[in-house]
């Protein structure tokens, strides 16, 4: 049996090694919260909250995996790709589960809810969504579909809209932080609509900072003009300011130049050598 740390042959694999153990952090500070009663007067409630939320997020940074390779021109990350996908899949079963202990193990509540609240059937077809692709992202399973195995895997894309939109309605008012998830994606998607001459480009992150940032603000004006009674204009005229502090379309924004930034300095590096005999 193949463990994670190790590739095909049994060798160690360093990077694996590394980053294995830390796709367990986030389940065991929620699990330290909770024994220690730091997730307040309903702790199993933010519990679900907290899983669902690392679901999401361990999704993108797999979306985030192959941008990342090419920009920084850093192939070994697409090494565990893979592990961070099933890590995904791993913290949405475990969202599930704490519904259901939530719900006391009453398992037809917990399927007529599903498939009566929007909400949560479109977080759940998500959630199968993912379990399609963690069932299928063997070698063997690679081998056996040939191009229908990208195919599928591309699915990844319609699952992270269905699990924002999951995350937006959950979060009712507030939606922050599901516009902030959203404008990540809205990057990730737009760096892989560009020809792949430019996805290497340093001047290619800033250009989608600029324009994520923009799409960003239009999605949070679109929730609230479309799903809530909050002013749109208002919350739009607070993301043209720093007067109401930084708001979910300056983060994307800043994210962005910072990748931009990365992505100089990655390719500077070499640089440095030479600059340094010549001025000797």
């Amino acid at each position: 049996m193949q463990v994670p740390w190790r590739d095909r042959r049994g060798r160690l694999v360093k990077l694996k090694a590394l980053v294995f153990p830390l796709l367990f952090v986030p389940g065991l500070l929620t699990a330290a919260w909770w024994a220690s009663g730091m997730l307040g007067g309903r702790p199993i409630t933010e519990a679900i909250h907290e899983t669902g939320l690392w679901a999401i997020r361990f999704l993108l940074i797999s979306l985030a995996i192959t941008p990342a390779a090419r920009l920084l021109n850093w192939p070994q990350i697409l090494l565990v790709r893979r592990m961070v996908g099933l890590t995904a899949l791993a913290y949405g079963v475990a969202h599930l589960l704490l519904y259901v202990v939530d719900q006391k193990f009453a398992l037809l509540t917990v399927v007529s809810e599903i498939a009566l609240r929007f909400y949560l059937t479109i977080g759940f077809v998500a959630l199968l969504g993912l379990a399609a692709l963690g069932i299928t992202s063997t070698d063997r399973a690679l081998q056996r579909m040939g191009r229908n195995w990208k195919r599928l895997h591309r699915l990844a894309y319609p699952i992270a809209i269905l699990a924002a939109l999951h995350y937006f309605i959950q979060s009712k008012a507030n939606v922050s932080e599901p516009v902030f998830v959203t404008g990540l994606f809205v990057w990730l998607m737009l760096w892989r609509a560009l020809p792949q001459a430019w996805q290497r480009h340093w001047a290619t992150p800033p250009m989608l900072a600029i324009a994520a940032g923009l799409a960003t603000a239009g999605i949070e004006f679109a929730w609230y003009g479309i799903a809530t009674r909050i002013d749109p204009w208002r919350v739009l005229a607070a993301s043209e300011t720093l007067r109401y502090g930084l708001r979910p379309a300056h983060y994307i924004a800043l994210c962005g130049l910072g990748v931009g930034l990365l992505v100089v300095a990655r390719k500077a590096a070499p640089l440095l050598p030479r600059l340094r005999t010549r001025g000797a």
